[in-house]
């Protein structure tokens, strides 16, 4: 499958801004699931390439001029390969698998979290991880404008709506509460009918030695329609955009993401 990506991304500001810096994590890496062919981020500065941790691309963007805004534009295409039953080709990675069985702020397991992680089967098949992950939908129904990203899966859970985001820390919740280590991944999915769900998030579960990546939105393997960006213990570690700023007062953002989807084969005709 071969996915266009488009991202524009605008934080304007009530009063000038005179010092800001953001960590930009919105590049993919070439993996043996997927081919970077080409990629491209635009911003009002200059961006400093590194990697964090977790093995992400980060891009650092310093500010010292005033200014009311900031737009960012990411233009890039991705060829990826279909995964069998979810299953990445990567091994564990720069970081141990069980460094993802420890909780976050936002996938801390309360007393709600606890009980329902423990309703579940045993999270020792692929199919056992989409039956959990269809249990998630159940409990929190998809509805946008409820939750935040200051929410937590306890939130989420006790609300009873969120999105992707909520979706996914509940379900590392879960996980982590049954001591199976489970990451967040932060990318694009081709949205077919819903644009607005292109910007996604999704899971990582260890399974037998492996990761497996499972949606948990749509209760599904996340596989060729999907780009991966960024992984992490929770969305704060794989955010596309976190940063501090001196003035500025309030701040609007606007965010208009697009990806369009064909198999290679035609786009190669």
């Amino acid at each position: 499958m071969q996915l266009a990506i488009r991202h524009d991304t605008v934080y304007r500001y009530d009063a000038p801004v005179h010092y800001s810096i953001q960590q930009l994590r919105l590049a993919p890496l070439t993996t043996s699931s997927q081919i970077v062919t080409q990629w491209h981020v635009d911003a009002p500065g200059k961006l400093d390439a590194s990697r964090d941790a977790y093995g992400n691309t980060l891009m650092t963007l310093v500010l010292s001029k005033p200014h009311n805004e900031i737009r960012l534009r990411v233009r890039g295409e991705v060829e990826t390969v279909p995964l069998a039953d979810g299953r990445l080709p990567e091994g564990e990675g720069p970081i141990p698998a069980e460094h993802f069985t420890s909780p976050t702020r936002l996938t801390e397991a309360d007393d709600a979290l606890a009980a329902f992680a423990h309703s579940l089967a045993p999270l020792d098949s692929a199919a056992a991880l989409l039956e959990a992950a269809a249990r998630v939908t159940e409990r929190v129904r998809y509805e946008a404008g409820v939750t935040d990203v200051t929410h937590t899966a306890a939130d989420a859970l006790a609300i009873g709506r969120g999105v992707c985001q909520d979706h996914a820390h509940v379900m590392l919740a879960l996980c982590r509460a049954r001591g199976v280590p489970a990451r967040y991944v932060s990318g694009y999915v081709d949205p077919g009918d819903v644009p607005e769900m292109a910007s996604h998030a999704w899971v990582d579960v260890w399974l037998d030695g492996g990761w497996v990546t499972v949606d948990v939105t749509h209760a599904c393997f996340a596989s060729e329609k999907y780009c991966r960006i960024a992984v992490g213990r929770d969305y704060e570690a794989a955010a596309p955009v976190r940063g501090r700023r001196i003035g500025g007062l309030n701040e609007t953002m606007d965010v208009n993401v697009r990806v369009s989807a064909q198999s290679a084969l035609s786009a190669q005709q």
